[in-house]
């Protein structure tokens, strides 16, 4: 597992960071009102992170944002898993949920799809290391801690691994708006990798080679196309709806 030294910001971010005893250093706005000194308190003081106040002028600075919530960290520790790692955390799974993200750019939506997949219980976020956006502070904050709680990898070729993850016994289901496939005509309950593209390309041509199926969510309105995050969290909690109803009723 490589290493890494970033900073992240905003509460509920730095939160997370703290609670994995992830977090080296913070950085405390001088004048923070009490209400919201008072929902850090506890962390900062359990945590035993060394603390420096500064004026909101230079965590501006440091965060390239003035919404940085009057807080920042320099988390310190396991970035991402490499692709060796990835495959060894894929064959402990039983059945693995896999979030394979082929060129998304913009931090904001690396960020939510990083939140997304939390939420919707993903395994693995799988990502290509020269095509997509790292976790940039920006990511970071919009992830609201998962960034800190989200298994990662970055791997140095995302068309290969998803080869190895299909010679693994997993299922490559790619997003194309152009599918003939429904998303919800598919079977998406046994292992499975859910491949989104980004926003306006999609997924590029040997991604797209690589999919056993493509699928398409039904689209009934004016619009064309989802914001990527939101496409994502509709295909993630259909398998899950898919993995529960297979599953049966809990006794």
């Amino acid at each position: 597992m490589s290493s890494g030294d970033r900073l992240t910001y905003g509460i509920q971010a730095v939160r997370k960071a703290l609670a994995a005893g992830r977090a080296s250093r913070l950085y405390l706005q001088e004048d923070l009102g009490q209400k919201r000194l008072g929902r850090l308190a506890d962390d900062i003081t359990r945590s035993r992170v060394p603390v420096e106040l500064c004026p909101a002028q230079q965590l501006e600075r440091l965060t390239g944002t003035t919404k940085h919530q009057g807080i920042a960290a320099r988390v310190t520790g396991a970035a991402s898993l490499s692709d060796r790692e990835a495959l060894a955390l894929v064959a402990t799974l039983a059945p693995p949920l896999i979030l394979a993200l082929d060129g998304i750019e913009d931090p904001r939506n690396f960020g939510s799809l990083l939140r997304t997949a939390d939420a919707a219980g993903v395994d693995l976020v799988v990502t290509g290391r020269s095509r997509n956006v790292g976790v940039t502070p920006v990511a970071s904050k919009v992830a609201a801690g998962a960034a800190e709680a989200q298994p990662l990898a970055e791997v140095a070729n995302l068309a290969r691994f998803l080869e190895q993850l299909a010679e693994a016994g997993i299922r490559i289901v790619g997003t194309d708006e152009a599918a003939p496939v429904s998303l919800f005509d598919a079977d998406l309950a046994g292992p499975l990798a859910l491949v989104m593209g980004a926003e306006g390309r999609g997924m590029r041509r040997l991604t797209r080679e690589r999919c056993d199926l493509l699928v398409r969510l039904p689209m009934h309105g004016v619009v064309e196309s989802l914001n990527v995050a939101v496409a994502a969290g509709i295909c993630l909690y259909e398998c899950q709806r898919q993995r529960l109803a297979r599953a049966g009723p809990v006794r």
